[in-house]
């Protein structure tokens, strides 16, 4: 989950407090995929996936932006990356009922991306899924396993997300019925600003947030709320497919705690890597290890499958 203050800076991060982070540049383009319930929009580095295609699916109110820093990096190391917004997320549509918003249906669209992105680029296929990405992302390996040569968790869970965070979630509900999007933006743009730490925030990329977040669908905000605080433990499912699995997080993540993740990560017989100087978005608070971390991993799946 990215709130639109951006992320907590309590720890000291690898990258200067006047980078852009989500405003990178990155060189690639905007484009759409065809969801089960309307078009997904993407940016998408395009190239001849030497090796292989990464798939990047964002978290709760984020988009596919929060992997910005990543995409031409990956894409110069020889990936194709395509990052992604969810329905309802930024610059993709939702429909209006949060019914659509489960895991199960979101999952199913990162599916429908899979299956195009491997018509058109073949294997091997590298999924991660951000926070709440990584519960959607989850259910799509778990529908259909050998769309994938390896998965990873990025900042995400074994089951529903408890909590500071979650006690956050539980006033959405009424924040949306009495004002709606942007009351609930206002409210936690509040929050977020008595905090020094947000205040040192670029202006430009708190713009950034500010825009993404008023573009949210208030049913996706409900939906993927409600989602998010009902999810079953499904490890023993996620391990049982034989995929290789990464786990990796930032060491202060305030999301789903380390020990958590590392917890998770055993169960799971996953690599777990924890990446230093990064709170809950590791691929904009140290881009530079996550990519290590990354390009590791997947070199290793690939020479496996």
């Amino acid at each position: 989950m990215v709130l639109p203050g951006g992320p907590d800076f309590s720890v000291s991060l690898a990258i200067a407090p006047d980078d852009l982070r989500q405003l990178a540049d990155h060189g690639a383009t905007h484009r759409t995929f065809p969801g089960r319930a309307g078009p997904l929009t993407a940016l998408d580095t395009g190239g001849e996936a030497v090796r292989g295609t990464a798939l990047l699916v964002a978290g709760y109110t984020g988009s596919k932006e929060d992997f910005a820093p990543l995409l031409a990096p990956l894409a110069e190391a020889g990936y194709r990356v395509v990052a992604l917004d969810q329905r309802g997320q930024y610059e993709s549509p939702g429909p209006d009922d949060p019914a659509a918003y489960s895991v199960t249906e979101l999952g199913l669209d990162v599916v429908a991306v899979a299956r195009v992105l491997r018509e058109e680029s073949g294997e091997p296929l590298h999924l991660l899924g951000h926070s709440f990405g990584g519960l959607v992302t989850r259910a799509a390996v778990l529908a259909e396993p050998t769309l994938f040569t390896s998965f990873t968790l990025l900042g995400s869970g074994p089951s529903k997300l408890g909590g500071r965070r979650a006690e956050l979630l539980d006033h959405l509900g009424p924040l949306l019925d009495a004002g709606g999007v942007p009351l609930v933006h206002q409210t936690l743009e509040q929050v977020a600003m008595t905090d020094p730490k947000a205040q040192a925030v670029p202006a430009p990329t708190r713009e950034f947030y500010s825009r993404r977040f008023l573009r949210n669908s208030a049913a996706g905000l409900r939906g993927m709320a409600d989602a998010m605080l009902d999810e079953p433990d499904r490890v023993a499912e996620l391990a049982a497919t034989g995929l290789p699995l990464l786990v990796a997080h930032g060491e202060a993540d305030d999301a789903w705690l380390p020990h958590v993740q590392a917890d998770m990560a055993e169960r799971l017989g996953a690599r777990h890597e924890v990446i230093n100087n990064s709170i809950h978005s590791p691929a904009v608070e140290n881009p530079t290890r996550t990519l290590e971390v990354l390009l590791d991993f997947w070199a290793d799946a690939s020479a496996r499958s």
